[in-house]
């Protein structure tokens, strides 16, 4: 009776006590409802994730409507279609094709190297410069790097302190005082006897040249000088035959260093062309010796 008396909770051991309702208090309430109110979000996001998963087109509403998810600016370029992706595929392939056909590999240039130190009498370390650059230069123009190296040995004989009595200079004989504003990012006019610029700015003429014309020869006959006359006296000639024994050459067949009918030797720069004026612009005239003094 005393432990009653004293002790409010009730005792369900103890027989005869009658059983109390104890009302839950105002924190047992508060936990209550946050632990079904955590049960309904759970549930929700069960249920939204299926949805997602079932029909993923409404995902970005779902998105939308959240506060967790934070918006982020979009490119307005549309997304990129598998037909795109191989034909971006298949460009690149093609261009590495080229580029490797324009580079080549290291036997090849090493051969091309090596002919060209023996035909024209240079160092074969000095060569082996030339023919790099040209192969870069030709790399970066989509040009035949073969081509450039003829019009070289034709030109210069690969000298690249060749210069004639009337201003064309280099292993190109480029005439810088026509071209320099092609020297503006090399160092200007000066930059002509510097083989790699000289290399590079006669390989761009070339190819502008060839692609005014449409065709390598016409190309070498504007390079010549020789737009205005009926014929470039037999330059064209000379620098497609040095490009298929040096195409020979890069292909491992054995040719000879010297020509079979006569021996072969460095052009002479001193048969430069004159400058003429035609239509009030200046033109590189590269007739022969014996066409000079009919111009």
């Amino acid at each position: 009776m005393f432990q009653q008396m004293f002790n409010p909770t009730p005792s369900f051991s103890e027989p005869g006590v009658q059983l109390q309702i104890v009302v839950p208090t105002k924190r047992n309430f508060v936990l209550t409802m946050l632990h079904h109110a955590l049960m309904v979000l759970g549930v929700a996001a069960i249920t939204a994730l299926a949805i997602m998963f079932f029909k993923p087109e409404l995902t970005d509403e779902f998105q939308s409507i959240s506060p967790f998810f934070k918006e982020t600016e979009m490119d307005d370029a549309p997304p990129i279609s598998l037909a795109t992706i191989a034909t971006d595929t298949a460009t690149s392939a093609a261009s590495n094709i080229q580029d490797a056909q324009l580079i080549g590999d290291a036997r090849q240039q090493q051969s091309v190297t090596n002919w060209l130190s023996k035909r024209y009498r240079v160092a074969n370390d000095a060569t082996n410069m030339l023919v790099s650059a040209a192969y870069l230069t030709a790399k970066d123009i989509k040009l035949d790097p073969l081509l450039i190296l003829s019009v070289m040995a034709i030109e210069s004989g690969l000298n690249p302190f060749a210069e004639s009595p009337v201003g064309a200079q280099g292993l190109m004989q480029v005439m810088s005082k026509v071209h320099q504003e092609k020297f503006d990012d090399l160092g200007g006019v000066k930059a002509a006897l510097n083989p790699v610029a000289n290399i590079r700015v006669g390989a761009q003429i070339l190819k502008e040249y060839v692609t005014r014309g449409g065709s390598v020869e016409a190309g070498l006959k504007l390079y010549v000088g020789a737009a205005m006359s009926d014929n470039d006296g037999g330059y064209g000639n000379k620098v497609i035959a040095e490009y298929k024994k040096l195409k020979d050459v890069a292909n491992g067949k054995n040719v000879p260093i010297y020509n079979t009918t006569s021996t072969a030797s460095a052009p002479s720069a001193v048969s430069k062309p004159a400058v003429i004026k035609v239509t009030d612009k200046l033109t590189e005239s590269r007739a022969e010796p014996e066409r000079l003094s009919a111009i």
